[in-house]
């Protein structure tokens, strides 16, 4: 009964904020990039992994719109790192039949790297296993803004009327428009924020936090994880009866 209880509530959309690739390099020794590309194999087993525990939909956090900040020769490696995976994951997405979405300002991003989003997205669209999304110059405040702008340009135009707008009508406007919200978002290295990652999703989310480095996350880990979260009561502000 517990195994069948557990069963049923294998989160259908976990996220994860992707944080320690440097600390982990550091620690090693090793630059910084190295970190990021041991962070990316991560990526590529822990999609199949929840994909075999039965999760629906995974995003991970890959390039915030804060992390332009960051040294050019970081960004200009990370930006590569993605690259590569764009160019080399199509095979596979079409194998494991795994839908790809990009979310955040894509319009910030250098033209091929748009153009390969673009169409890795359409090749996997008609997918219909695991959803995945990738954040890439996301950010949660810039994303509602953007939501914002569309909701009034539609005012603007007369296709909607500032009454109608609703909860709904913005969660239709973010870059997320069709995809649940997260049930667990797990974020990695021991920090305990969620650095402006999906701020209007994540309202009822339960979170789970790790002191484990995202370069040594592992299959285990995010058993745990769900593990954890299937413990928890979600009320979503009542009681449970």
């Amino acid at each position: 009964m517990e195994q069948e209880r557990q069963e049923r509530q294998i989160p259908r959309h976990v996220a994860i904020i992707m944080d320690g690739n440097g600390r982990w390099a550091k620690k090693r020794g090793l630059p910084r990039t190295m970190g990021h590309a041991q962070g990316a194999r991560v990526v590529e087993q822990i999609l199949e992994d929840a994909k075999d525990m039965g999760i629906r939909y995974l995003t991970v956090y890959a390039f915030s719109t804060e992390n332009w900040s960051r040294p050019a020769a970081e960004v200009k490696a990370l930006m590569n790192l993605l690259r590569t995976y764009m160019k080399t994951s199509l095979a596979k997405c079409a194998k494991n039949n795994v839908c790809i979405r990009v979310i955040g300002d894509k319009s910030k991003l250098d033209e091929d790297l748009q153009a390969s989003i673009a169409e890795l997205e359409k090749e996997t669209a008609d997918n219909d296993g695991t959803g995945f999304q990738i954040a890439i110059n996301y950010g949660g405040r810039d994303e509602l803004v953007r939501a914002a702008r569309r909701l009034a340009a539609a005012a603007a135009e007369g296709t909607l009327r500032p009454g109608e707008i609703s909860e709904q009508s913005i969660s239709d406007a973010l870059d997320t428009a069709g995809i649940p919200d997260p049930d667990l978002l797990i974020r990695t290295c021991g920090e305990l924020r969620i650095s402006n990652f999906m701020i209007w999703q994540s309202a009822y989310t339960e979170y789970y936090f790790t002191e484990t480095a995202w370069p040594d996350f592992t299959r285990a880990e995010l058993e745990r994880a769900v593990e954890a979260y299937q413990r928890r009561e979600r009320r979503y502000g009542g009681l449970v009866q």
